[in-house]
């Protein structure tokens, strides 16, 4: 009974482990299993953008907005600007780019990536699905500014 258990354990590891899709930030491009799929800037520490490989045009801006209170993380949101289809979504979902202690921008938007790659925002070929952005938007935008302004 032990073994069928310990088969059937690592079994389910293998495939999930098959199905992991490696995403990395090298040379301002992002490699997905080693293939390029975006061109990435980094404007400053809150503040990257990405862009199509094939038109150069940005597709998504990424903000991380501290609501002006830099002692107190709880109130912190993320605010990713879907560009070529219009759509703003202001979240506090930080947790999907937050990639360990600190704020090490890399890792963090590898993160992000996966994440978009996750919820089919993003193909594997870097191209922007109009209506999972849509279903991303319905999903996680919480209109932050709206409800806060001052």
């Amino acid at each position: 009974m032990k073994k069928l258990f310990l088969t059937i354990t690592l079994l389910i590891s293998s495939i999930s482990f098959l199905n992991a899709q490696e995403v990395e930030i090298k040379d301002d491009k992002v490699l997905l299993d080693g293939t390029p799929i975006l061109k990435y800037e980094k404007i400053n520490v809150s503040q990257h953008s990405f862009y199509s490989l094939e038109t150069d045009d940005e597709i998504l801006l990424f903000k991380w907005h501290n609501n002006e209170t830099n002692q107190y993380s709880e109130d912190d949101y993320i605010i990713l600007n879907f560009l070529t289809t219009k759509i703003k979504v202001e979240s506090t979902s930080v947790e999907h780019v937050i990639a360990g202690i600190g704020m090490n921008s890399r890792k963090n938007m590898q993160k992000l990536v996966k994440w978009l790659l996750k919820e089919k925002v993003i193909d594997a070929k870097g191209n922007l699905n109009p209506e999972k952005v849509q279903t991303f938007y319905d999903k996680y935008n919480e209109d932050i500014t709206e409800r806060t302004s001052r």
